[in-house]
């Protein structure tokens, strides 16, 4: 678990973060837990061993809007920019 959220570790994930955690200007305190873990890099063989995620994060996203204000919307709005150009093109 990292503090900053599992997006930070997803984020970095199979590159150099070195950079980026000296960046962030971590805490005396991080620093200090960084040390208890291992930190390098993976040899290709070792990854076949790893445990594979069992739980998958689905997420799904639901049209608030009915599909007809999805073109009435702006069809009005064409016709109010039409008119307000007609009426300031005939003076």
């Amino acid at each position: 678990q990292h503090p900053g959220g599992e997006e930070v570790l997803r984020e970095q994930a199979g590159g150099d973060a070195t950079e980026n955690f000296e960046d962030v200007g971590h805490s005396t305190d991080a620093r200090t837990m960084s040390e208890s873990f291992i930190i390098g890099e993976l040899h290709p063989d070792d990854r076949s061993k790893l445990q594979k995620p069992t739980e998958t994060l689905i997420t799904t996203v639901q049209s608030t809007s009915s599909s007809w204000s999805n073109w009435v919307i702006p069809a009005i709005a064409a016709i109010i920019v039409a008119l307000m150009y007609r009426c300031y093109m005939s003076e």
